[in-house]
């Protein structure tokens, strides 16, 4: 593996950078406030070519390798998760899937739209009681002659009520379990096929999120995509290129915060000294760049494979998982770093962290002061030694702490 980006790739990350500095994070906090798609974003990237960024030339795309893809997601995160939810589910899901399993007459028709951006897909996969049990999905396709006849509905559809394109998956046998599943493009306006969004999530306000139905939604035979029962293996291939833009993504929310935690370091100032001098905020710091390298590692691993055509399958879910764990740390500590200010919707923090109702509890916990110092007041009194790596008095019965001079960390 050669860590060196390319002039190329170089040049598309800085791109895509000064397009996020100029178009995303200026709205990006009165966006997710007022729950508002920001449509101009979307052919801001249309224009730059995200929305096929690694699709083939000759079908509309830029062409770029996953590298360029995953240092594309990394910058459009650090700005609204929003927008790098669309790649995921415009390019990897559904694009990705169309470019290997669909015909040369599907390609023409629906992908080489989405490559430039004419078009906006989705993926219909999820259903309210099918998730991760693909198998247990209710949705049914009964053939019809020259049509397949759709009934039943998904839930948590990323774009579902922006898309024109959906790749929705149906059993078509419904006793082979993930063996009678099919895959089928539906187009929007079809008689039968609808959508609604979903209201009140807990995050990513700034993004769309909803529901299909299928109420005798009569398909054409030929927008069924590969086979009569390889929906399965059209659905895993496509959650693959899904979860790499994820794990990329979330090497963005990391990078996010760590940027303005040490920016606000330099700045707050409490006892006569920026509150990077102390030792604790620069752990935090000092953990934030331990999750983002690491996370950046494992997702170029992933993405040399995907450029060399190998199997990703293991190396994509470790940096999912990895990748994610790490920005939900850095999100927390982030917050922390901040103190009360974390938790203010005006800061763009706030649409890091996936978790407002753990960030509730955690400004509740901070009412009375922000927790590490806490943490360190209390094991003086039981170590007895100062909580800042001074030293610690005994006054009556309470302990007056005092402030030693701390090194100056490089972050």
């Amino acid at each position: 593996m050669d860590f060196e980006l390319t002039d190329e790739q170089r040049l598309i990350q800085d791109t895509v950078r000064t397009f996020v500095n100029e178009r995303v994070l200026p709205n990006a906090i009165d966006n997710d406030i007022a729950h508002r798609l920001d449509r101009s974003v979307i052919e801001g990237m249309a224009e730059l070519g995200l929305l096929g960024i690694v699709i083939p030339e000759e079908y509309g795309g830029a062409g770029l390798d996953f590298v360029a893809e995953a240092l594309s997601c990394e910058e459009i995160e650090r700005g609204e998760a929003a927008f790098r939810t669309l790649i995921s589910v415009h390019v990897g899901l559904n694009s990705l899937a169309l470019l290997r399993y669909g015909t040369e007459e599907q390609k023409q028709r629906w992908l080489v739209p989405q490559a430039r951006g004419e078009k906006i897909a989705c993926f219909g996969l999820t259903e309210p009681a099918a998730g991760s049990d693909v198998a247990a999905m209710k949705t049914t396709a009964r053939r019809d002659g020259d049509t397949y006849v759709l009934n039943g509905s998904k839930n948590w559809i990323s774009y579902a009520t922006v898309a024109d394109h959906a790749l929705v998956f149906a059993k078509t046998d419904p006793a082979a379990k993930h063996k009678g599943i099919s895959a089928f493009v539906l187009e929007q306006g079809m008689p039968g096929f609808t959508a609604a969004d979903t209201e009140h999530k807990l995050g990513v306000w700034a993004g769309s999120k909803g529901e299909l139905f299928f109420e005798n939604v009569a398909v054409p035979a030929e927008n069924l995509v590969g086979e009569e029962g390889q929906g399965f293996e059209i659905a895993m291939y496509g959650l693959d290129q899904g979860r790499f833009t994820v794990a990329a993504g979330a090497c963005g929310v990391t990078r996010a915060c760590l940027e303005r935690s040490v920016e606000y370091a330099r700045e707050r100032e409490t006892f006569g000294q920026p509150i990077g001098k102390y030792q604790f905020v620069q752990d935090m710091i000092a953990e934030m760049v331990l999750g983002y390298e690491t996370s950046k590692l494992l997702v170029m691993q992933a993405a040399w494979m995907k450029n060399e055509g190998r199997r990703n399958t293991r190396e994509t879910s470790l940096a999912k998982w990895h990748a994610t764990e790490s920005a939900f740390r850095a999100a927390h500590l982030a917050i922390q770093v901040h103190g009360a200010y974390g938790y203010s919707a005006a800061d763009h923090l706030r649409g890091h962290h996936p978790d407002p109702q753990a960030d509730a509890s955690r400004a509740r916990a901070r009412l009375q002061g922000v927790e590490r110092p806490r943490r360190r007041s209390l094991a003086a009194v039981l170590v007895g030694s100062s909580a800042r790596a001074g030293t610690a008095r005994a006054t009556g019965r309470h302990w007056r702490l005092t402030e030693p001079k701390l090194e100056q960390r490089p972050f």
